[in-house]
């Protein structure tokens, strides 16, 4: 109910009833009462048919409407009105009339069922005048509340505008030192990248050697062990003592094999036994382990790189730790300036979307931004985060849900901010995403108040706010007097 609403009822609720009872046939409303002119032929409010007023309330139906038996239970689709004088007049079904059930607080509609009723109108409008005095009093002091909450939105909004225009002054200075920086950083990167390279080529260098040292032991020792007779050369009969040699691997090594392994010739001394070491070095298992293959250099060895105890002095390293210390403090520097530029990035996102996102006409929901509000239940822990998104965790351990993350304003149209709506949450089990729709009250305090699911993975959160709070209008109760009587 809006305050417009409950202000009026209270007024209502709050005037006397001194006026003079009007009269007109049972069951029908003030409003209606020129229709049903005493003396006069009454037409059906359906402009279908006139008939004798006689025949008004007399227990038969003649209108299709039901409007000519206001006041009995002739006409199934008729309508009874309950005056219910010092409370609030209302319809019942004509149904209803004489049924033996009070339904009216002013005991009209069993005037003829011998029930015994009493007439609670004034208790009722008592107690409904209390509650409304109530909710005036709340939606008086709530719109006060909302006056000092929009002053401050206001304050609020300028406090942004002005630190965004210093945080924008303050990312052009940040441009300018990330570019100078990076410079520095290129500049003091080069001689380090050059030597590093001169480094690494001169450690290829060196590994290409001791590779090729290491090769030619290898390849001494393999003669020597091939070599049977101790005639300083390898023949084919002793080539073919080590099957693993044979070129096809097809379990036949033959002399025409070995002697093609041999360059096509049938022994070779130790000069020439080199280019046969390139033929055989992969598949030559050494004699003094048949079963394993020759050792082979892994990468992880290759790459290690020997460390001499008076490394750390020689001059090219020295010069090499000298560079890499200049060029990682740039390298610092740099990181930390694209770092404090990255952070004024974000703030300015943020302030520009803060600045510029619907908080109301007045900017009077502002306050809600960046809060959260829980309510918590027997079984879950709901927990409302105005412009972001709606959550449930179970109350004893569990993983959070989502409930739905902010979407849009959703009231209707002459009250649009009445309501929120936060979806694409967690999908439901062979169900659709959840959603919330969040309904905003007129409240003293910011508060959620219940949470329900009407529908499966569709919730309902009642949520109470002073920014939601209207104007109370002023109202003199004492100059009005009760008219539906």
């Amino acid at each position: 109910m809006k305050p417009c609403q409950y202000l009026l009822l209270l007024l209502l609720l709050s005037v006397g009833v001194s006026a003079v009872e009007i009269q007109r046939p049972r069951g029908v409303p003030l409003s209606k009462r020129q229709f049903y002119e005493e003396g006069k032929p009454f037409t059906c409010l359906d402009g279908t048919r006139t008939i004798p007023f006689d025949r008004v309330n007399d227990d038969y139906c003649d209108c299709h409407d039901g409007s000519d038996e206001p006041g009995t239970a002739a006409c199934p689709n008729g309508s009874f009105h309950c005056t219910n004088a010092g409370f609030r007049p209302a319809f019942i079904p004509s149904s209803r009339i004489n049924d033996g059930i009070c339904d009216c607080c002013d005991t009209t509609d069993e005037y003829n069922s011998g029930a015994t009723c009493q007439n609670t109108c004034r208790e009722l409008g008592r107690k409904e005048k209390e509650s409304l005095q109530k909710m005036a009093e709340i939606a008086k002091e709530g719109f006060l509340l909302k006056q000092q909450i929009i002053q401050e939105a206001k304050r609020g909004l300028e406090d942004k505008k002005a630190k965004l225009a210093d945080v924008q002054t303050s990312k052009k200075d940040l441009e300018d030192r990330v570019e100078a920086l990076r410079i520095v950083k290129e500049t003091a990167e080069q001689p380090e990248k050059e030597a590093k390279e001169r480094h690494l080529k001169a450690w290829e260098e060196e590994k290409a050697v001791i590779r090729m040292e290491k090769d030619k032991a290898r390849m001494a020792e393999v003669f020597l062990e091939l070599d049977d007779d101790a005639d300083d050369f390898i023949s084919v009969a002793e080539l073919l003592s080590h099957s693993e040699l044979d070129p096809d691997s097809d379990g036949s090594f033959t002399e025409a094999e070995a002697q093609g392994l041999l360059g096509g010739v049938d022994k070779v001394d130790t000069v020439a036994f080199e280019s046969v070491w390139n033929n055989i070095k992969e598949k030559y298992i050494s004699e003094a382990n048949a079963d394993t293959p020759a050792p082979v250099e892994t990468p992880q060895e290759e790459m290690r790189e020997p460390v001499s105890d008076n490394d750390s002095e020689h001059p090219l390293s020295l010069l090499i730790k000298l560079m890499l210390d200049d060029s990682q403090k740039a390298r610092n520097e740099f990181d930390e300036a694209e770092r404090a530029l990255r952070e004024v990035d974000d703030q300015i996102r943020n302030l520009e979307k803060e600045i510029s996102f619907d908080f109301g006409p007045n900017a009077e929901f502002a306050y809600l931004y960046s809060q959260c509000y829980e309510l918590s239940t027997s079984e879950y822990i709901y927990r409302l985060c105005p412009f972001n998104r709606v959550s449930q965790k179970p109350k004893y351990g569990g993983s959070e849900t989502n409930l739905g993350t902010w979407g849009k304003w959703a009231g209707p149209e002459d009250n649009v901010y009445a309501m929120m709506k936060y979806e694409h949450g967690t999908g439901c089990w062979q169900g659709p995403n959840r959603s919330t729709m969040v309904k905003l009250t007129c409240g003293k305090e910011t508060v959620v108040t219940s949470t329900s699911e009407p529908s499966r993975c569709e919730y309902l959160m009642e949520f109470i706010s002073p920014a939601v709070c209207q104007e109370p209008p002023s109202l003199d109760f004492g100059a009005h007097e009760h008219e539906e009587l």
